[in-house]
């Protein structure tokens, strides 16, 4: 659980909360001091324009949308799950990274469900794009898997030094992988992993540098560079099986779903399209101008207006 997601909680409450109490008149006074009051007016004309607050009313907006579309499909128990992993990873401090995150237990159930609504709904629209065509465009670019042995090291230098090795007549690919890969997850099988081109845990220039390779074959170093998921690193790669693919696409019909369906849920401009044609269905409609910036990004793209045709800011 990241903080910055459950950053805001208590801003949520608050703008959720005064928006509707503040209209027309200045609301209850939340704070009295020496000749002056905080009203709930004020501290709402404040509050809205905060980052935090506008994302967490458009949260707040997807939790409703979403679960008047889809709450009958999502139960108790996938929530209820999915608190006990965490309550397992974060053991006694659980509740302390709650708090300090501005967080409840329930308000926690509440973003989880939310989540699981929208992952829902972008599964069944991603499934809906299952056709015959869609599996064979995606069976052009597949390959099935493949078994090799991979050697990971953390320098340029050290990886030409154990490439040369590994190219010696005679060498142990596998054994010089035990005694070099600063992978310790495969180093102690010799570097040994299985994949297809679906494969998420296995860099891309590593399955490419594969699928060109025979069996037996050896790479050059290749080089992975550094992103926001991964440090860098460089790579040798030896083939050792290589599944044929054949031409019938449906032989790989379950593992080509798994792969575009994975696909979508990674998109980000197609998860912001399932959450646009949701809040169209909805007929949104933001009355604060405030806000209107904040669900311009979902809903503009599809032409709809964000506030009626009045357009104006009412409390």
């Amino acid at each position: 659980m990241k903080k910055k997601l459950l950053a805001g909680a208590i801003t949520l409450l608050s703008v959720a909360t005064l928006a509707a109490c503040s209209k027309g008149s200045e609301g209850a006074d939340l704070i009295s001091m020496k000749g002056d009051v905080i009203t709930e007016h004020q501290f709402y004309e404040q509050v809205k324009s905060n980052p935090s607050a506008q994302q967490v009313l458009l949260n707040l907006t997807i939790q409703k949308v979403f679960e008047k579309q889809y709450g009958s499909e999502v139960d108790d128990k996938e929530v209820n799950d999915t608190i006990a992993e965490e309550e397992k990873q974060y053991g006694e401090n659980y509740q302390r990274v709650l708090s300090q995150a501005g967080m409840t237990l329930e308000t926690r159930k509440s973003q989880i469900r939310t989540s699981k609504l929208v992952e829902l709904a972008v599964k069944k629209a991603a499934e809906a794009e299952l056709t015959d065509e869609a599996y064979k465009k995606a069976f052009e670019s597949y390959t099935p898997e493949i078994t090799a042995n991979v050697i990971k090291l953390d320098s340029e230098e050290k990886a030409n030094e154990v490439l040369a090795s590994v190219k010696a007549e005679g060498a142990d690919f596998a054994q010089i992988a035990k005694e070099n890969s600063t992978d310790a997850s495969t180093k102690e099988k010799g570097g040994e992993i299985k994949f297809d081109s679906g494969t998420t845990t296995v860099p891309t220039r590593v399955k490419e540098a594969a699928s060109k390779l025979d069996v037996n074959g050896i790479s050059d170093v290749v080089i992975d560079p550094a992103s926001q998921k991964s440090a860098g690193a460089y790579y040798i790669v030896k083939v050792t099986k290589k599944e044929e693919k054949g031409s019938d696409w449906k032989k790989y019909e379950k593992r080509l779903k798994e792969i575009l369906t994975a696909g979508r849920k990674n998109d980000a401009n197609f998860i912001r399209s399932i959450i646009a044609k949701a809040m169209s269905n909805a007929n949104i409609k933001v009355k604060d101008d405030a806000f209107k910036s904040t669900f311009n990004q979902y809903l503009q793209n599809i032409g709809v207006q964000t506030s009626d045709s009045s357009s104006s800011s009412k409390k």
